[in-house]
Order: C-alpha cells, then sequence, then structure tokens
C-alpha cells in the first residue's frame, strides 16, 4: 500500500512532509513456508543502508506493520513476464545487484541464528544449515496441516534430513549479504534511470555463500533455459571483478544450491496449490493447483530422490481428497460431515460399519497425518479412526504408479472374502466396505490389522522370520488349503506349472526394448529361448489351493501375540500351494534352519495330495522366482518403475547375486564384461551413482 508521508513519519525518518511511503504489514495467517535468517526486515534494512544505497530506507515501524520510502518505477515483470527472455544489459544489471551485496560484511548485520555456520566461507556448512532450516521453518512448521498430503503426493518425512546428510565437499567462498529472493516481482526499473535497478522485499534476506543467491536467482526469475548459461556467465564476470574469490568452484558446486531451491521450493509450492483451491474450486482452478504440483514435484524429483512422481490425474485425486476434508468442496459437491461415495454392490454394507462410517472415514482419509500413510508398489494406504467406530480401519486406494509387469488374477475383496467366509484361521484384513468417491476413484476399507486399542506403525520382518514366526506362517498356509476356491480360480484347473511358465514368458515378450537388449547383454535370454530352457522341467501336479501370491516381509505383519498378519492379497492366485511357501523364501531373507524348520511342519500340516513330491519340485520353483527377479529388477533399473516399495530397493541392491544366479539357474555362462552393461541399467548422476558403482563391481 503507497500513501503520503505523515508528520510524525517525517520526523522520524527526516524525510519531507508529503512523500509517498509504503506501508507493508505482515499477515499473521500467511503460510510460513519460507526460510527466515532474521525476523526484523526493518533492522536489516536500517543496518545495510550504510553500505547499499540502493535499498528502501524504513523511516518508521510498529508492530508487523513497516512504513517503508517509496521505490519510483516499475516491477521487471510488468515489463518482462515470467519465462520470456531478458536483454542482456538487464541481465548485466540484475548481477551487479548481486555483487554489489558482496561489500556488506558480517559486522554490518543483525546477529546470526546459532544453527547457521561459524566460519564465514564454509560453503558446505552452509548449505546444510539451509537445508536444515528448510526442515525446521517449512516442513516441520506445516506438518500438522499438510504432513499427510505430502506423504500422499509421495514425499518421504526425511527428505530434507537426507539431502543434507547428502551435500559433498564444497569449495570455500567467503560469505557475504544474500537477497535469496531476486525474481521479476521484487525488482523494480526505476523511473530515474540511477540506479537502473532497485532490490526490494528483503524479508528472505540472509547470510552466506554468494553461490546460493545466483541459484535462487537463476530459478524464481524463471529465465528461459537457453539463457542460463548467460546468466551464468554475467555474474562469473562482474562477481569475478568484485570479489575474485566468490566465483572459485562455480562451474561444480552451483548444481548443488539450484538442486536445493528444488528441492525445498516443492514444499511452499504443493502447499499454496492446495490452499489455492479455497471454499469452493471448479475444474480450471483444480486443473491449475494440479499442474503447479505436478512440476513441483517433477522439479524436486532427482534432488529429494522421490520415487515414481504421480501423473496429473492422481495428483488431481489427491488434491481433490485433501480439500475436500479439510471443509472445502468442488462446486458440485456438498458434503459438510462426510464424503459423499457410491457403494460397490459386490461388497454388501456391514452392521457394524454402516454407510456414514464409511463416509466418515473417507472425510478423515485427507486429514490424516503423515505417520499413518503409507505408499506400496501400487496402494496408498491410509490409517483413520472414525468416531463412533472402536477400531481403526485402512483406506485403501490404488496410486496407479505401481508395477504392472506381473497380472493381477483375482479381486482382492472376493479373496479376502472368501477366506472369511470359509472360517479359514487366516489373519487377513476383513473388508468393510468397496465403492467410489472423489473423482470417481476406486476405495477399499478394510480392518487395521495392528493394535486394536491405538495406532502404531507396522513392524514387518525385514531380517526373516523367528522359529515361533515361521510355525504360525505355515499353519495359516496350511489354513488356506480349506478355503473354498472353485468361484475364484481363473485357470479353470489347467495344470499350475506349465500356466506359471507362459505367464514369466509373456511378462518377458513384453519388456520394453531398452530393457531386453541390456538383457541380451547381461547374458539373459529372449522369450522364447527361456520358453525352451523352462519346458525342460516337469513337475508333479498338486492340489490347487488359494495363494498369497506375494509373501514378502513387507506384506506381514507383526502381532502382539507373537503371530503374524497377511495383508495386501492383491497378488493372489489359485495353484500349488509349495509355490506360496518357495516365493516367500525367495523374497524374505530365511536361514537355511528356519527354511528346514518350515518345510518339515509344511509337510507335516498340509494334505498329502498338496505336498506330493515337494523335495524334488521346489528347486525348479526357486530357479524361477530367480529368473524373474533377474528380469524384473533389471526392468525397475532401467525405466524406474515400481521403486518406491522397501521390498524393491533391497532386491535392487542385491541384483549383481541375482543376476548370476538367474544364470546359473537357465544353464547359461556367466558373462562377467557384462559389469559395464549393468552399470549403465542404473540411473545417471547423484541420485544413483553410488549404487551404480556398487553394483558394477560386484558382477
Amino acid at each position: 500500500m503507497v500513501r503520503p508521508l505523515t508528520t510524525e513519519d517525517s520526523r522520524r525518518g527526516a524525510a519531507g512532509n508529503g512523500a509517498p511511503v509504503t506501508v507493508r504489514k505482515r499477515i499473521p495467517s500467511a503460510l510460513p513456508a519460507v526460510i527466515r535468517t532474521w525476523q526484523d526486515e526493518a533492522d536489516l534494512l536500517n543496518r545495510i543502508r550504510s553500505v547499499l544505497h540502493n535499498v528502501p530506507r524504513c523511516p518508521a515501524k510498529h508492530g508487523d506493520v513497516m512504513v517503508l520510502s517509496h521505490v519510483e518505477g516499475v516491477p521487471l515483470s510488468i515489463v518482462c513476464p515470467d519465462d520470456t527472455p531478458v536483454d542482456h544489459d538487464l541481465i548485466t544489471a540484475l548481477v551487479e545487484l548481486l555483487a554489489d551485496m558482496t561489500r556488506v560484511r558480517r559486522h554490518h548485520l543483525p546477529p546470526l541464528p546459532t544453527s547457521w555456520p561459524r566460519s564465514g566461507r564454509d560453503s558446505g556448512a552452509f548449505l546444510r544449515a539451509l537445508a536444515f532450516a528448510a526442515e525446521e521453518q517449512i516442513r516441520q512448521r506445516n506438518r500438522a496441516e499438510f504432513g499427510g498430503l505430502l506423504a500422499m503426493l509421495g514425499i518421504p518425512e526425511d527428505a530434507l534430513i537426507r539431502f543434507a546428510e547428502r551435500v559433498p565437499t564444497l569449495v570455500s567462498r567467503p560469505f557475504s549479504l544474500l537477497h535469496t529472493d531476486l525474481h521479476r516481482d521484487n525488482v523494480i526499473i526505476s523511473y530515474g534511470g540511477n540506479p537502473p535497478l532497485i532490490c526490494v522485499d528483503w524479508e528472505l534476506a540472509g547470510y552466506g555463500d554468494p553461490l546460493h543467491d545466483l541459484a535462487t536467482h537463476l530459478v524464481r526469475m524463471r529465465y528461459p533455459g537457453h539463457q542460463w548459461p548467460e546468466v551464468v556467465e554475467a555474474w562469473r564476470k562482474v562477481m569475478g571483478e568484485r570479489r575474485g574469490r566468490a566465483v572459485n568452484g562455480l562451474d561444480r558446486d552451483l548444481k548443488h544450491y539450484v538442486a536445493f531451491e528444488r528441492a525445498q521450493s516443492v514444499y511452499p509450492d504443493v502447499m499454496r496449490a492446495a490452499r489455492s483451491l479455497g471454499d469452493a474450486f471448479d475444474q480450471r482452478d483444480l486443473d491449475a493447483a494440479t499442474r503447479t504440483v505436478h512440476r513441483a514435484l517433477v522439479a524436486a524429483e532427482e534432488p529429494l530422490r522421490l520415487k515414481n512422481v504421480p501423473d496429473e490425474s492422481a495428483i488431481e485425486r489427491v488434491l481433490f481428497r485433501w480439500n475436500e476434508s479439510h471443509g472445502n468442496r468442488h462446486s458440485r459437491v456438498r458434503a459438510p460431515r462426510q464424503v459423499v461415495w457410491q457403494r460397490d454392490p459386490r461388497v454388501p454394507l456391514r452392521h457394524g460399519f454402516p454407510a456414514w462410517a464409511v463416509g466418515r472415514a473417507l472425510l478423515e482419509e485427507g486429514k490424516a497425518p503423515a505417520d499413518r500413510v503409507f505408499r506400496g508398489t501400487a496402494h496408498l494406504n491410509t490409517v483413520v479412526q472414525v468416531e463412533g467406530v472402536s477400531t481403526l480401519v485402512v483406506v485403501r486406494r490404488k496410486t496407479g504408479t505401481g508395477d504392472t509387469r506381473e497380472r493381477r488374477f483375482l479381486s482382492e475383496h472376493a479373496v479376502l472374502s472368501a477366506i472369511e467366509v470359509c472360517g479359514a484361521r487366516v489373519r487377513a484384513p476383513r473388508v468393510l466396505a468397496l465403492g467410489t468417491s472423489g473423482l470417481d476413484e476406486q476405495f477399499a476399507v478394510h480392518s487395521y490389522e495392528g493394535p486394536a486399542d491405538r495406532f502404531c506403525p507396522p513392524e514387518h520382518p525385514t531380517r526373516g522370520l523367528r522359529p515361533h514366526e515361521a510355525d504360525d506362517l505355515v499353519d495359516q498356509l496350511a489354513e488356506l488349503t480349506k478355503v473354498d476356491c472353485a468361484a475364484l480360480d481363473p485357470l479353470n484347473g489347467a495344470v499350475f506349472y506349465p500356466w506359471l511358465r507362459g505367464e514369466l514368458v509373456r511378462l518377458v515378450s513384453e519388456l520394453p526394448e531398452a530393457t531386453m537388449e541390456l538383457a541380451r547383454e547381461l547374458g539373459l535370454p529372449d522369450s522364447v529361448r527361456l520358453a525352451e530352457i523352462l519346458s525342460r522341467h516337469t513337475l508333479t501336479p498338486r492340489r490347487s489351493v488359494l495363494l498369497h501370491g506375494d509373501l514378502n516381509p513387507w506384506n506381514l505383519v507383526r502381532r502382539r501375540d507373537g503371530g503374524l498378519t497377511l495383508i495386501d492379497w492383491e497378488m493372489a492366485m489359485v495353484g500349488d500351494p509349495l509355490y506360496d511357501l518357495v516365493r516367500h523364501m525367495h523374497l524374505t531373507p530365511t536361514r537355511p534352519e528356519i527354511r528346514d524348520r518350515m518345510f518339515r511342519r509344511w509337510e507335516r500340516l498340509l494334505p498329502s495330495d498338496c505336498t506330493k513330491d515337494a523335495h524334488e519340485d521346489w528347486r525348479v520353483y526357486r530357479w524361477v522366482e530367480t529368473v524373474r527377479s533377474a528380469y524384473i529388477d533389471l526392468d525397475r533399473l532401467v525405466t524406474g518403475t515400481g521403486r518406491d516399495a522397501p521390498n524393491v530397493e533391497r532386491a535392487l541392491e542385491s541384483y549383481a547375486m541375482t543376476l548370476a544366479g538367474a544364470t546359473a539357474a537357465l544353464g547359461l555362462p556367466d558373462k562377467s564384461a557384462a559389469r559395464h552393461g549393468l552399470a549403465r541399467a542404473l540411473p545417471q548422476g547423484d541420485h544413483g551413482g553410488s549404487q551404480r558403482a556398487r553394483l558394477a563391481a560386484d558382477v
């Protein structure tokens, strides 16, 4: 706001009565989504004015209200909007503003926070301090409101901490005053032309490595990509003339500051986009917010090492749900107390979980804190408490980013219903509701299989099963043989191993050409040759039963009573019970004594028509699973598909061993020279460099 200077203001600021001033007031409700080195902008301006003469004066301040000398001119954003090229003379003038700030030294400034580096040139410590400041001042401060939203979008809670831990050794540069927010709206082209440009809005100013100021300027000015080198070279020339040591290591270190700017920006960008939808929004508003969030996630993907960034349709659904649960609603929806949903007739309503409870669960889903949101390879699971319902429940939705190479054959709700109806003593979730909500997005509500009295994150046997857990799992596999799966069987009585072999051959035949090109280089056969090799094996037919199909550690939940609950039944199938046992041992670290214990108990408890000749056949299934992993994990390395689950990440880290085991199982020669091909399969740049080197060395 601009107004004439009053007599009192004139007296305080020693300025002429009636001169125009700008009155600024910090809005208390504004989103705290920036890093502030100092809280008092007026104090900073009055301190640095003795060194920098082209900054606004602050003749008066009262509380959060500041009176600033008015800068006569027009914002650069009016003359030169975002994403348009900037004239070279203007670029030179802009980098001269940044270079001018090096004249301001530490003794000119207010006291620094205790967390700031004590050294005036430790650039690495400064970048780490920035990351920790973003964690404390942006993410943690907004966690209560936005933590669940960020988790649903796939941003881990420790992403900024991990970024700080990965900061490499940087070249030392002398610290100076930083503006840190020099974009087109904060640069005024003066009417008088002396000076030609004036910086305004110093509330985010800081003290540190001047390379950080260049990085924030490059990103926030929204230069066209082709102008970045021009700006960098102009900065190098001008800064080199003013303070030569400030350009040391420019070419090596600038990328790390740009990465930080993109990493921290995802938080305010996401939060502001979500809030922008307001109390009532239409599709155009939702589309704009979706694009903003997607652009921010893509920019932060590499620096924060995000896995499988959701596409725009998935982001749109997440934003819709979050706003719906926070009292905002789409112009077509009116649901003040619960979320409107449509029931899927395949699952009847339960007496203990009526329709109103489903609507309340969906409302609570959007409000859930980050520690109750769990992303898997194919599903987003949110644990919620519904008022009036005694136990916690899980709202389960497909993410749309899961691994689609391996087909699903049974509906999860049908499998869980079959287990419940038959009364088998299998600990599995109960399906409480099935339907669609929001933007016609399907959901399921399951019982929560953790402690009934309170929420705590599930614990998984990631290092392998304990003896009593191994016994418990075999007991449940035995109970699965009692489930009537005639109505579920997609094989319609077909012999299981030929079908399984055919599915693996189909999977390999549908892999992308880039994956198969590397597979051949590593010694893995194409689908035709693979079919010939696998056809050598003939297995004894065993009675088909219901199989879980994916008993990896993260699908097993430890219980207080010492047993296990089996979750995530989306890969369930009907087939040979031996396969479920062997696949579990392939996916889970299993010591030899535990493996023998499980086999003995499995043969003793299961009916004889389910265990015949198991000792002769189990190795074939083990070989098949090793070969399957060699192809699927290679495809994940090449394409990045399905890498957002912990079981996948662990498998990729041991890929060299998987490859050696697969070629041995197929009776093919080990191509040690393939290490260079394997190195090419891994992500390039900092994101996968260490992993790439480790795997290449292991092959």
